[in-house]
């Protein structure tokens, strides 16, 4: 749990680091995302640290506040408004300030119990890398628009894992009936050390190739068409079409990138 927080402690600095070298009339340039500034993808992500934050301290409040934002059909508004109505410094100065009351609540955590969130509830550790995911996913809607450096780290690691796992979700979430049979995938780090690897190697569906164009396929900031992985089998192209990390209703994805 430590070492998951200093990741995500990490991938937060390596996106602040982004944000901060921009200019105050940048932060509400259109992003990566359709209908979203870079704004209100920091907006986003700091309105779900503080829910994330209610989640660990008082779940049986978190459950009342989640049925009523749910009810509400404005999750996404709810998420975005925040951040629309401060300085974009003082929504930097919250959301790190924020983030850090999170992380050092998840340090306090035992690993093994299960927190509720809008979909299933998970263990402490997936629910951490969740959001070390979403700092991760966002972030690259953000330098897709203002650049900055932002190289890929081994911590790649938490996303593709978390794209692994969510390959059952991917289906359900579209209400299509979940494959028994596995998929191999092996992904080459950043770091350029030993492949990262799931699932049985004998399987005859299999998805390889570099970790950084698997984690922007899965998480849905890149189309197919622009990333290099080798996928072989039926079961495997099927998966690639509509893999989702992230939870909420099925993505759009993203459309090519050269049209």
């Amino acid at each position: 749990m430590e070492q998951l927080c200093d990741d995500l402690v990490g991938e937060v600095a390596d996106l602040d680091a982004v944000v901060s070298a921009i200019g105050p009339t940048d932060w509400d340039l259109p992003s990566a995302a359709a209908g979203w500034s870079v704004r209100d993808q920091i907006s986003h992500l700091w309105f779900f640290d503080l829910k994330a934050l209610l989640a660990l301290s008082d779940p049986a409040t978190f459950e009342i506040d989640k049925q009523e934002m749910l009810a509400s059909g404005r999750a996404t508004e709810a998420s975005v408004d925040p951040g629309r109505a401060i300085s974009a410094e003082e929504l930097r100065t919250r959301w790190l300030s924020d983030n850090a009351a999170l992380v050092a609540a998840a340090r306090a955590t035992d690993p093994s119990v299960r927190v509720p969130w809008y979909g299933p509830g998970m263990g402490a550790r997936s629910f951490i890398t969740a959001r070390l995911m979403e700092v991760w996913a966002h972030g690259q809607d953000i330098v897709d628009v203002v650049g900055g450096e932002r190289p890929a780290t081994d911590r790649l690691r938490h996303v593709a894992h978390i794209g692994v796992g969510a390959r059952a979700f991917s289906y359900l979430v579209r209400g299509r009936e979940v494959p028994t049979e596995p998929v191999h995938v092996s992904l080459t780090p950043p770091s350029g050390g030993p492949p990262w690897t799931w699932n049985d190697p004998a399987s005859a569906s299999r998805v390889s190739g570099d970790a950084l164009d698997f984690c922007l396929l899965v998480t849905q900031r890149r189309h197919r068409s622009d990333v290099r992985l080798d996928v072989v089998g039926e079961l495997a192209e099927d998966w690639m079409a509509i893999a989702q990390a992230f939870a909420g209703p099925p993505g759009a994805g993203r459309a090519p990138l050269n049209g």
